[in-house]
């Protein structure tokens, strides 16, 4: 059975901030350290439906209609969640050091990455729009999706 966007976006909604107090509950001397578990909550929740979703369209993993439904579901359901609380100004990799890899242009050019936001947010739900259509619709939403983690990546985030 497929779940709603709506569900799902609650359950991530909850998920994230249940991480974030946990997280922030041992950290305490980092007044940031709910909002980068929140991130990272968020980003993680992504990177796991990715990784669902990039098994299949590579081949790595058998192609299953609802179980990429879902995944892209998901994706589109990250995307609904307002994230502007969970980036608070000096919560940066140049204010907290290692603890976040989010760069300082993230607050530099809130207008870029907004776009980037929103470019990813088309692109997840473009792949939620076909994922269950059979394998050649995924592979085809697929490149679209990369490009607009890449970007984001490139620009905002404080590569390994």
């Amino acid at each position: 059975m497929r779940f709603s966007v709506k569900l799902a976006a609650l359950g991530t909604a909850m998920t994230l901030g249940l991480s974030a107090m946990a997280f922030g509950a041992g950290h305490s001397d980092n007044p940031f350290a709910p909002h980068v578990a929140a991130r990272q909550g968020a980003m993680n929740i992504m990177s796991f439906n990715l990784g669902i979703l990039g098994g299949m369209a590579r081949g790595n993993v058998d192609y299953d209609a609802e179980a990429a439904a879902t995944a892209a579901s998901n994706l589109a359901a990250v995307t609904m969640i307002d994230g502007r609380p969970m980036f608070a100004p000096g919560s940066d990799n140049g204010a907290l050091g290692d603890v976040t890899r989010a760069l300082p242009a993230i607050w530099e050019n809130p207008q870029g990455f907004g776009e980037a936001w929103m470019g990813f947010a088309a692109a997840a739900n473009g792949v939620a729009a076909v994922a269950g259509d059979g394998l050649e619709a995924l592979q085809g939403a697929m490149g679209p999706l990369g490009a607009s983690c890449g970007s984001c990546h490139r620009n905002f985030r404080q590569s390994n």
